[in-house]
């Protein structure tokens, strides 16, 4: 059966590369349509029923990868002479990394209170009346805790108003392309 699938499969060939041509393309791109249509159908074979038509069915497995690249075209962009790529930057990631091991040593030395309203507040987004009732307190004894713990925890990473974790400035910069 493999011997009858494969010359029909050949014999096809030139019905199957007028058919990609004229989907619109150069004659290369139909070439590697038509390739991929037959390394498809080749190993899908068992797929196709004895008895019905093999070239209609090589026909749309070709209609289906066309329509499949062309999706996939919509998504790329042509960087012939590599322009696009030349302007990527990824942020280094070890910055951030670091801030993150320095918030957690800076959260670990805050009293057990403080922490604890911090954590309810701004890292499991419980309400200040929540973390209240959940705590046994006042909500102003939350609101003060927190607060205290955000100035604790500004004071030990080194932090003002204007500070963020994260990228510095210069790194923001040059991921950019240009100062700011």
């Amino acid at each position: 059966m493999t011997g009858a699938i494969r010359d029909q499969m050949l014999a096809a060939i030139p019905s199957l590369r007028a058919f990609a041509v004229s989907l619109g393309g150069t004659r290369g791109w139909a070439d590697d349509l038509v390739q991929e249509t037959l390394t498809r159908a080749w190993a899908n074979q068992h797929s196709f029923r004895p008895g019905t038509n093999l070239t209609a069915w090589l026909f749309t497995i070709l209609r289906n990868e066309f329509y499949t690249q062309l999706r996939k075209r919509r998504r790329e962009v042509e960087d012939a002479d590599d322009a696009y790529a030349q302007q990527l930057a990824t942020p280094p990631s070890q910055g951030g990394h670091m801030d993150l091991v320095d918030f957690g040593k800076a959260l670990a030395e805050l009293p057990a209170e403080q922490r604890e309203a911090l954590i309810l507040t701004g890292g499991s987004g419980f309400s200040y009346e929540e973390a209240a009732e959940i705590c046994g307190c006042a909500v102003g004894t939350i609101k003060s805790r927190v607060n205290r713990a955000r100035a604790t925890l500004s004071g030990k990473l080194k932090l003002d108003e204007t500070d963020t974790f994260g990228l510095d400035g210069a790194t923001i910069g040059i991921v950019a392309g240009g100062p700011r």
